[in-house]
């Protein structure tokens, strides 16, 4: 009998204790609150000019290489508008985008200022007629 009264009090004793942890575990980011990392988005659309043959547009596309050899910037990924149905909301009149990630504003920025990126966008700037940016922050 005294044994079964210490087994039942080790379970009920080891019950108690998981639920216990499971309730300060659960309330531990109260206390302790995991700050969210800031990510920076650089989000580019270009709109070529009309008088480009197929190879210059081809050609065009050596500048989002020539940009990905760059330091700071991370994941960036260029296409053409895609053949989503005509509604209202969309515009699929420019001709290429292009997206990529920084870790901060200071890198974002930074990387606007390089000389290889300048020289970059000097020498394809006669391609384009328009070009328009989006800096964009999401909290990850």
């Amino acid at each position: 009998m005294e044994r079964r009264k210490f087994l039942f009090r080790s379970v009920q004793a080891s019950a108690f204790l998981l639920f216990s942890g499971n309730i300060l575990a659960s309330a531990l980011p109260m206390f302790n609150p995991v700050k969210k990392k800031k990510v920076y988005f650089h989000y580019l659309l270009f709109w070529l000019r009309k008088d480009l043959s197929e190879a210059e547009v081809k050609e065009f596309e050596n500048f989002f290489k020539g940009l990905a050899k760059l330091p700071y910037q991370k994941n960036l990924r260029y296409g053409k508008p895609a053949a989503s149905s005509p509604r209202s909301v969309l515009d699929n009149s420019f001709t290429y985008n292009a997206s990529m990630e920084f870790d901060s504003l200071e890198e974002l920025e930074a990387y606007g200022q390089l000389p290889e990126h300048l020289a970059l966008v000097k020498q394809y700037k006669p391609f384009f007629e328009r070009m328009l940016v989006h800096d964009t922050v999401y909290n990850a």
